[in-house]
């Protein structure tokens, strides 16, 4: 793997309108663009080509920090015509991928969401997330936080495979217990379950199985689908990886989505694995927001200037 670049840039824009129909949040933020989690099969990858850059090759190794965002992003927030709907953070870029070690870009923006009491759901594969746990209680508190760990497998050989750059799932699993423990709404999406790989039954059940024993408060899961962007560069790495599931995967994917028949048949495996393992979904504790937000704001660290609640199945 390269050793990413990192570009500091300035946004106009924080929050993002959601424009795709169907999908549960308006909203949504990304710090980033760009991710070192080198993910073979990331949706996100080809947006590099918007910056004429290499689409999934430069996607992994440039990443551009919004070093303005926490700004913008309050500027947005304390407009009267804001709403407090829910934002959607990480749904392009993870915002634990390490770039946050040295920005504390998601950081700064959770402050704001506390303040502003604006409810945020969060999606991850990083394992950073347990040093705002926080302020994720205190979201929590004052309007609700969900963390979405996304953990497709623990099987170490796919997953050495297909997520060059993430933490190992079992580190997430541990990160996700530890919410879990101090009374954040924490869980495991399953995505993207990969045909012949994470989709199987057995591969399922073992990861549904670890998820409950972490006492993961959902279990999500939603099966891979390849954009136009994408396709060449993850069926490229089928090739030389998993050369016996190419054909198979070319003809699973006539277009962008699997066939309805067969997701709908991965999502028999992963209730059938949920009922053999026993499991029940928590349900989060949800606290209304006030009227007036500003009179209740939280004091702003020194120097500082993120789907509805997630359902099993």
């Amino acid at each position: 793997m390269v050793r990413p670049q990192y570009v500091e840039i300035r946004c106009k824009a924080a929050l993002n309108r959601v424009q795709a129909k169907g999908m549960p949040f308006r909203w949504s933020l990304n710090p980033y663009r760009g991710c070192a989690h080198h993910c073979r099969y990331c949706f996100a990858s080809p947006t590099h080509y918007y910056l004429d850059l290499d689409g999934p090759a430069d996607f992994f190794s440039i990443i551009f920090a919004k070093v303005n965002l926490p700004e913008v992003l309050a500027a947005e927030l304390s407009r009267r015509t804001w709403r407090r709907e829910q934002v959607a953070v990480g749904t392009a870029t993870d915002p634990y991928q390490p770039a946050e070690g040295r920005y504390r870009l998601t950081r700064r923006c959770l402050e704001l969401f506390a303040r502003y009491r604006t409810p945020v759901s969060l999606v991850t594969k990083g394992t950073m997330v347990v040093r705002d746990i926080d302020l994720l209680q205190e979201l929590a508190r004052r309007a609700g936080a969900t963390v979405c760990f996304s953990v497709p497998t623990v099987d170490p050989q796919i997953w050495r495979r297909t997520e060059l750059g993430t933490p190992p799932p079992w580190q997430r699993l541990k990160a996700m217990e530890r919410l879990v423990a101090a009374g954040i709404h924490a869980g495991v999406l399953m995505a993207p379950l990969l045909p012949g790989l994470s989709a199987t039954p057995d591969q399922i059940a073992r990861t549904v199985r670890a998820a409950a024993d972490h006492g993961a408060g959902f279990i999500g899961s939603n099966v891979l689908h390849l954009d136009d962007g994408i396709r060449a560069y993850f069926l490229s790495f089928l090739e030389q990886e998993y050369p016996a599931l190419l054909a198979g995967y070319q003809q699973l994917y006539g277009t962008k989505y699997a066939p309805k028949a067969y997701q709908e048949q991965v999502v028999r495996r992963v209730q059938e694995a949920k009922a053999l393992a026993g499991y029940r979904e928590a349900l989060p504790h949800r606290v209304e927001p006030p009227a007036e937000p500003q009179q209740l704001a939280l004091p702003l660290a020194a120097g500082s200037t993120w789907p509805p609640q997630p359902r099993a199945g």
